[in-house]
């Protein structure tokens, strides 16, 4: 399986600050201050396959910080599979892309290697990659950089109920 193209519906879980909650499918944090998959000006979700995975992953092994934690449902999206070695090879990647430290190679002024893998991937047609989770072993993360546009896979949040604010009217200020 060179790539993974979701048939049905995927379910993800994204944990996220609740300052944000009217927001649940902004990847503008993410465009902001860059991330392990996007270089800075890039929005992407960043979603766990795994409700404990996406804890996990929030919190990074740190603090126990407040979390909102949602339910996603993608359908449409081209996503390489980069848990799969096969098409790590593929695609001219080996395992280490996911213990490269991203963050040091920035601030060395590298461009790091997820990031490369980004470029050539994300001009390739896919719309984010599979990962696996470096926070919850075991577990597997989605960066998406394409979604809800023209030609782009649906991405929807899970809220039948309508619970989240639709502004930041609900926060007050502190």
């Amino acid at each position: 399986m060179p790539d993974a193209q979701s048939a049905g519906p995927l379910i993800l879980w994204r944990a996220y600050v609740p300052k944000w909650s009217y927001l649940p499918l902004s990847g503008d944090g993410a465009a902001r201050f860059g991330g392990r998959w996007n270089p800075v000006g890039v929005p992407t979700i960043y979603a766990a396959r795994e409700l404990s995975t996406a804890w996990a992953e929030y919190n990074q092994g740190f603090v126990q910080h407040p979390a909102l934690i949602v339910q996603l449902e993608l359908a449409g999206a081209r996503l390489a599979d980069l848990t799969n070695a096969a098409v790590l090879e593929e695609h001219g990647f080996d395992r280490a892309i996911h213990r490269s430290e991203w963050r040091s190679d920035l601030d060395k002024g590298n461009v790091p290697a997820p990031h490369r893998a980004y470029r050539k991937l994300f001009g390739a047609g896919f719309d984010g990659v599979f990962y696996p989770s470096f926070m919850s072993p075991g577990g597997s993360c989605v960066a998406l950089w394409r979604w809800n546009g023209p030609d782009a896979p649906a991405l929807r949040i899970i809220d039948p109920d309508g619970r989240l604010p639709t502004s930041p009217a609900s926060w007050r200020k502190s």
